[in-house]
């Protein structure tokens, strides 16, 4: 995979934390100014928090894109951490992407209060490239860190992005690219209602898709009624 072929998504790593996805960057598209929208949002969970992806947490990333597994089955290149700030600013200020870091809330609530960057698991990602649609969100989950995988914290995290999503975003359609062999994945989204829709031979995935009807909206409502959205400057938001 070339550097250019890494301008968009990442890979998916939900609950089986196998990633699928065709690299780590994409081309922009249009829209609003998607990713500041969510610079000063934290959204607090059960499992997880979500916060805005700043340079403080560079480092961590960088550590994690490091691994051969990582590289591979997120199709990604490794960068160096200077290229990895420069990634990190870019995409705080491209249109067609949300991206938060996902940290594990029970390490964030623990006191005296740690650094996020101690606290990273991984990362959920929006991407609203579909000009003809902008309802349309394509979203990914990575839960990078090894001790976090298997806990529930990509279900959370996909969750909380895609009430986000419906009610900052004004998405009604969801859609997930997932390698075809990764089966724990494939099943953690269709437990989130998703329903498979294209197989793509060329990129061995499939695209599993999920329309917000009046129906929906309140399973996930009822889903993600114990979110909390704060407001988050820069690492020093205290946890609660």
């Amino acid at each position: 995979m070339t550097a250019a072929g890494r301008a968009g998504k990442r890979g998916q790593l939900g609950e089986a934390d196998y990633p699928c996805g065709r690299g780590r960057f994409r081309r922009r598209g249009m829209g609003a100014a998607t990713m500041r929208l969510n610079q000063n949002t934290l959204l607090l969970g059960k499992k997880v928090v979500l916060v805005p992806y700043t340079s403080e947490h560079v480092p961590r990333y960088h550590e994690w894109m490091q691994s051969e597994e990582l590289q591979r089955l997120t199709a990604s290149e490794p960068l160096t951490l200077e290229q990895e700030y420069a990634m990190q600013r870019s995409w705080r200020e491209d249109a067609d992407k949300c991206t938060f870091i996902v940290l594990d809330a029970e390490k964030w609530q623990t006191q005296p209060v740690p650094t996020e960057e101690s606290c990273m698991a991984g990362d959920v990602n929006l991407f609203l490239t579909d000009l003809e649609d902008p309802t349309l969100g394509e979203i990914e989950v990575m839960i990078a860190e090894p001790s976090c995988r298997g806990r529930g914290f990509g279900t959370e995290a996909a969750l909380l992005m895609m009430s986000y999503g419906v009610s900052k975003l004004g998405l009604t359609k969801f859609e997930a690219k997932i390698g075809q062999g990764n089966e724990p994945s494939i099943r953690m989204f269709q437990k989130l209602h998703f329903k498979q829709v294209a197989v793509s031979s060329v990129f061995q995935e499939v695209t599993l898709r999920l329309t917000m009807s009046e129906a929906e909206r309140q399973w996930l409502r009822a889903q993600t009624n114990h979110m909390e959205e704060k407001p988050y400057r820069d690492g020093s938001t205290e946890p609660h």
